[in-house]
């Protein structure tokens, strides 16, 4: 914008000078979204948010922009973890928006110079583009909604196919119902939409299959649509017009448009075309799948996404010799302010050149093929392209192939295998896709990838540089980032896959576990602990099952290790489960369902064990009310009537004091009963009583290294074990030995297990003096073995 400021003033209309001097400190102040963003942060609901009346006396302009900017802005803490990016709005872009606000200074011109002024920028702009896009004697039509181009053609059609359509309206179509074909790839919605606008039935919208046999699997039956059209010509209805692509909007693919072409002359219907890869048509090389769309009836550019224009209009270019249907149409119009819809356009294509709209075609094309030429190296990726020397979209996704071996057996057990099955193996990968997909666009927001749902694949990902790199600024090494952590995904998703069977086999073979089966979760799996209650009351029981689960997931995110554990997806989870997230290949399952299984033990044995102590301190209170109400009536008879009464019982204590012992209770959790407290008053101290049960507790792992994180296998070779481990390792295995059987290795000893190892010991201990009385010296090879070990 500056360039186009710094020429001399003197030779621009000062009113045009003050409107980009304008335009560029309104651009200036609203992409300045770091000023006072932490003092707005701060004030989450400020006063200036809440709707207000409008100030009479008016705002200024730096007011205004600022209120603009806040409502830009205003809401950058409440993001998630998907990335907020702003259009990159560069020179030409300012040109764009400049383009709207002379619109709307030329409109106030004179009805003569605005019609010269209108016309000049209509052609200039309708001449690039048919030069640019290869369409010969072409007229443009500027339409805000890409549809709308579409409409406007449908109804040109109408009128020239139904010549008394003007005079009789809707029973010239009732005669001779029309039918509009379009493929089963197009953009959802596009037919319902025409049909709505046109104020036509849904039986007049044709959907033609795509190809099931030969060719691809996105583009158009060709064969299938000539027997379409033939049945509705022997029904009486009229074929009117075919929609086409020249890239599909999920895969990207081109139809036959040559054979199109001729069917469409063969039934004088009319034939239209859309999609991204009309793109290619302004670079030197063009495909001839693609160059074929030259010769259709009109076609639809998007130009503001593939040049990276905001707010310019979509063109559709067509060709039409009867310039009173296009006005009856709507394609053309009469009045001046409606042309200055290319004005916008007209000052961008300027500043871009032919050169610079090139540039960025060709640009966009690289950057598709660098990433095609890269996902051919990697293992378990699939590509879906149409042709793999050039093509506009790239659409891939994560999928395990067999091997020659793998695919006979894999074949000789496809008839043995139910559908419900097979059909699971797609929605996992359909669930792995899908995460991936997000994964990367959550890496590389520049690459602009995304996720589509296609009819045969499934789900995928897609990378589309037309509609995203003139936007995102999508560079070289920006693709390059991408293939990276692509390269760093796919392993993890290869191990969760692989150990996804595994983890469900393991959890199914233990009763304490309930595997849970959700084909939409991209992880390893998820679990439930199984709780067994005698409860009969259910929702007692589903209260304390999401009390344990809930617990259980707790203590597993606690553990050091690099597994996510989660309550699953907000919307559409199982309750009370714990989700696993993704997996890497040296994950130890069984390890890990132990884990699970002595933890939710553990959370329920201390579960049970504060409910049975509440019922024994409860039963307690109960037995020690009783007791000091017998005490108190004990009491009374011992001190007699007179000493209750307030004044005589007074002086009688005065005169002749009464002693008595204190008798108190205090309630041992132990042994669960009342004991009296008349030892603790005469020593002074409570006595010991005995010694409370250990907490249970398990071992939530095995013995690992230094450093080493939970549930991951030991990949060491024998021949990297050291002697001083070796050591240790036996001096483990002795002490084990020592352990009492019934002792986990984990669990503390209680009383009597101390005891009994303190006896061992001493009869060890006395075994091995008696050796040594009976030896005056150990032989010299154990002395030397154990200097050398006590060295070491």
């Amino acid at each position: 914008m500056s360039a186009c400021l710094s020429c001399p003033l003197q030779m621009v209309d000062p009113t045009l000078a003050e409107m980009g001097k304008n335009l560029n400190e309104a651009m200036k102040m609203l992409e300045d979204n770091q000023r006072k963003v932490e003092e707005e942060n701060e004030k989450k609901y400020a006063r200036k948010d809440i709707p207000g009346p409008l100030q009479g006396s008016g705002q200024d302009m730096v007011s205004i922009l600022q209120l603009v900017q806040n409502l830009m802005h205003g809401e950058e803490e409440e993001e998630t973890s998907q990335s907020y990016r702003l259009q990159n709005v560069g020179e030409q872009g300012h040109m764009a928006l400049l383009g709207h606000s002379l619109a709307a200074y030329i409109s106030v011109l004179g009805r003569e110079r605005l019609r010269k002024l209108t016309t000049r920028i209509l052609s200039d702009t309708t001449l690039w583009l048919c030069r640019l896009f290869r369409y010969e004697n072409g007229s443009a039509y500027y339409h805000e909604d890409d549809r709308e181009g579409l409409l406007k053609i449908c109804r040109l059609v109408i009128h020239t196919r139904y010549e008394d359509y003007t005079l009789e309206g809707f029973n010239v179509l009732y005669t001779k119902q029309p039918v509009i074909y379009i493929s089963s790839a197009a953009r959802t919605g596009l037919g319902q939409a025409l049909c709505n606008q046109l104020g036509l039935p849904l039986s007049c919208m044709c959907r033609v299959p795509c190809n099931t046999m030969f060719g691809s699997q996105h583009q158009m039956d060709v064969a299938l649509l000539d027997r379409l059209i033939k049945d509705d010509v022997e029904f009486g209805k009229l074929p009117l017009l075919l929609v086409a692509n020249a890239g599909t909007p999920g895969a990207g693919h081109t139809d036959k448009l040559g054979r199109l072409k001729e069917l469409c002359e063969q039934y004088k219907m009319w034939l239209h075309v859309e999609g991204v890869n009309l793109a290619t048509l302004a670079l030197g090389y063009v495909s001839s799948s693609v160059l074929a769309a030259t010769k259709c009836d009109s076609m639809t550019l998007t130009l503001g996404s593939w040049l990276g224009l905001p707010a310019v209009p979509a063109v559709t270019l067509y060709r039409h010799e009867d310039p009173s249907l296009s006005l009856a149409a709507g394609l053309t119009s009469s009045q001046p302010v409606e042309k200055l819809r290319a004005l916008p356009l007209w000052l961008s294509l300027q500043y871009l050149g032919h050169d610079g709209i090139v540039e960025r075609i060709k640009h966009a094309s690289q950057l598709s093929q660098r990433l095609l030429e890269n996902l051919k190296n990697l293992d378990f990726i699939k590509t879906s392209v149409e042709d793999e020397l050039s093509s506009p979209v790239v659409v891939f996704k994560f999928f395990q192939e067999y091997s020659n071996r793998d695919q006979t057996s894999h074949a000789a057990q496809a008839s043995t295998i139910q559908h419900p099955i097979m059909s699971n193996k797609r929605h996992i990968y359909d669930t792995f896709n899908q995460w991936l997909g997000e994964q990367l666009a959550q890496l590389v927001p520049a690459s602009g990838v995304d996720v589509v749902e296609l009819e045969d694949e499934g789900t995928c990902v897609r990378f589309s540089p037309l509609m995203t790199s003139a936007v995102l600024g999508t560079e070289i090494q920006d693709i390059d980032h991408l293939v990276d952590c692509l390269k760093m995904k796919i392993p993890v998703l290869t191990s969760t896959l692989q150990l996804r069977e595994e983890f469900e086999q393991e959890v199914r073979g233990t009763a304490s576990l309930l595997y849970i089966e959700d084909l939409g979760w991209p992880g390893l799996g998820v679990v439930r602990y199984n709780y067994h209650s005698d409860e009969k009351n259910d929702d007692k029981q589903e209260e304390e099952l999401e009390k344990i689960n809930t617990e259980l997931l707790k203590k597993l995110n606690e553990l050091e290790s690099d597994l996510t554990f989660s309550l699953g997806p907000e919307f559409g989870g199982q309750k009370n489960c714990v989700y696993i997230g993704m997996v890497t290949e040296d994950l130890d399952v069984s390890e890990l369902v132990e884990t699970i299984i002595a933890t939710g033990r553990e959370i329920e044995e201390n579960s049970r064990l504060l409910e049975n102590m509440t019922e024994v301190v409860r039963k307690g209170i109960q037995e020690a009310q009783l007791q000091l109400q017998k005490a108190n009536e004990e009491r009374l008879l011992e001190e007699g009537l007179l000493r209750q009464i307030p004044v005589v019982g007074s002086v009688l204590n005065w005169f002749s004091p009464f002693q008595a012992l204190p008798k108190g209770r205090t309630f041992n959790l132990t042994a669960g009963s009342l004991e009296s407290t008349e030892s603790m008053y005469v020593s002074k101290a409570q006595g010991i009583g005995s010694t409370p049960p250990p907490t249970p507790t398990s071992s939530l792992a095995k013995q690992r290294l230094p450093g080493q994180k939970a549930f991951k296998r030991s990949l060491r070779s024998s021949d990297g074990f050291s002697e001083t481990s070796s050591i240790s390792h036996c001096e483990d295995l002795d002490k084990q030995d020592q352990r009492p059987p019934n002792l986990s290795p984990g669990q503390e000893q209680g009383p009597l297990e101390r005891e009994r190892a303190e006896e061992q010991k001493e009869v060890a201990q006395a075994k091995t003096d008696t050796e040594d009385i009976h030896s005056d010296k150990s032989p010299p090879d154990c002395t030397k073995a154990e200097d050398q070990a006590s060295q070491r």
